[in-house]
Formats: C-alpha cells, sequence, structure tokens
C-alpha cells in the first residue's frame, strides 16, 4: 500500500490544512476569527492571517483543542497591537465553548519573508499555514523538502529552549499552569523526534500521533525513549498537571532529544539579536 508522505508530484512538502477541512463545530469560530481580525488591525495594519494547528488540519476535538491563529502585519508589532491580539484571543476563547483556549501570533512581513527564516517561519507559513484573509505569503516562498537544512532550521534550537522549559516548571505552582505548560513542551518534542527522522523518512507529517510511530521506525534501538515520545503525543492532545509527567519531558526527553538532533543535523543558524 502506498504511504502518503505528505508531498506533492515534484517531491516537495504539500501545505497542510485547508478551510474546506474545518469541522462543523468550528466554522462558527473561524467566521468570527475573520470578522474580528479585520475589524481590530484593519487594512493599515493587517497584511494577511493564517489559520494552523488542529483545526484546519480537520482533527480538531470540540472542547479539547485550541485555536492557533498568525497574523501578519505590515510592520513590526506595537505595544497597541499586542494588547489587541491578547484581548482579540480572550474574546474568542470566552466567546466559543468549543475550544480550549485561543493563540493569536503577530509578525511583520518582513520576518515571514527575510533570508534568515526561509526554512524557519518561511516555511511554517507557506506549509503549515491555512490563509485566512489577506494575500497568502506563501506566493514569494519557495518549495519546501524533507532536507537536514529544514530538520536544523525548524527545530535546531530545542538545547536553548531547555532553560527557559525549567524556569516555566519551576513558576508553574497550579494544575492550569502545569497542564498548559505540558500541552507545549510535549507538541514542541513530539515534532522535535519526527523532524530527527524526517530527512530518512523523506516527507512530513504534522500529525502527533503518527510523528510517534514515524519516530519509533526511525529509532527501534532506544525503545524507552519511543515510548516517551508516546505519551508526549498523548499528552499533547489530552495535557496533564501531573509534575512527573512534565519532568520526564524536561528533564530526561529533552535533553537526550536535544543531543540528538545537534549530532544528527547541527545547530539552528543564530537569529539577528538571538
Amino acid at each position: 500500500m502506498h504511504e502518503d508522505r505528505g508531498l506533492a508530484a515534484d517531491g516537495t512538502i504539500r501545505r497542510e490544512g485547508s478551510l474546506g477541512l474545518v469541522g462543523t463545530p468550528f466554522a462558527p469560530v473561524v467566521e468570527a476569527v475573520r470578522v474580528r481580525v479585520s475589524a481590530v488591525f484593519g487594512p493599515s495594519r493587517l497584511h494577511s492571517a493564517y489559520l494552523y494547528g488542529s483545526i484546519p488540519w480537520g482533527t480538531a476535538i470540540p472542547g479539547v483543542s485550541d485555536l492557533d491563529l498568525q497574523v501578519v502585519l505590515h510592520d513590526a508589532p506595537t505595544d497597541a497591537d499586542r494588547a489587541a491580539a491578547e484581548e482579540t484571543a480572550a474574546a474568542l476563547d470566552a466567546a466559543f465553548s468549543v475550544i480550549d483556549g485561543a493563540g493569536l501570533l503577530l509578525s511583520p512581513v518582513h520576518d515571514v519573508l527575510s533570508e534568515a527564516e526561509r526554512h524557519d517561519f518561511g516555511f511554517f507559513v507557506a506549509c503549515l499555514c491555512t490563509p485566512l484573509l489577506g494575500e497568502d505569503l506563501a506566493a514569494y516562498l519557495p518549495r519546501y523538502r524533507p532536507t537536514s537544512l529544514l530538520a536544523r532550521e525548524t527545530n535546531g534550537d530545542l538545547a536553548l529552549m531547555l532553560p527557559r522549559w525549567r524556569a516555566d516548571v519551576a513558576g508553574a505552582a497550579t494544575d492550569g499552569a502545569r497542564t498548559r505548560l505540558s500541552r507545549h513542551v510535549a507538541r514542541r518534542l513530539v515534532r522535535s523526534a519526527f523532524a530527527l527522522a524526517m530527512p530518512v523518512w523523506g516527507g512530513w507529517t504534522s500529525d502527533l500521533r503518527r510523528s510517534a510511530e514515524l519516530f519509533a521506525r526511525f529509532r527501534p534501538d532506544a525503545p524507552e525513549r519511543v515510548a516517551q515520545v508516546h505519551t508526549a503525543a498523548v499528552t499533547a492532545r489530552a495535557p496533564s498537571s501531573d509534575p512527573a509527567v512534565l519532568a520526564m519531558l524536561v528533564e530526561d526527553l529533552a535533553p537526550w532529544l536535544a543531543a540528538e538532533y545537534t549530532a544528527a543535523h547541527g545547530t539552528k543558524a543564530p537569529r539577528h539579536g538571538g
């Protein structure tokens, strides 16, 4: 049986998601996003807006999945823009019980199209985001292939995340804070585990369960790590407030993955100011 590797006929990575895949329970949310984002930012600020994550991929679970938005502005976000984004995300979350949280990222056009972000942010918008409003920036970006370069630039900074995650764990004093953090960390680790194997497999997927399965295929010599990645995939979909789960993710799996990643693909190219 043919295995779908997420590629177009020319071997480049096929864009994931579409508005046609949005489940019926989430259709009113998407329409509200279209109206509110247009009204809040207006044509003078808003270049384009995109959905990403489980809602445009058609895998969202009512009452469990969150809403992920990427808003691209004509120039750098201001403090007023950031405040408006937080208010908009909070309003959407409060208005729709079908979503469990909303996140709205703000970025300028320049960042998406910059050479430094070509294989990271550019790839994210071109292949992992679904256009909702404005001009689709994918038209100005290349077609991507599942290469070691793409693996390095998308997830090659995992080691740099560890101090921040450890600080976040130390400061997570409530079940709610630990639950949110476990989802965030688990998602990133499963994606990193998949991207470690991506060039060998020769394809792309954002499905977390399949990502864990592909990592297992890639590393049969590391059954303990395979089990941890599977646990991370479950946690990403059903986050946990258990401190032991966070400790496993941040103190055990993450350092191992970071070392493996650096050995296989190298370190992400430095960004300006960081």
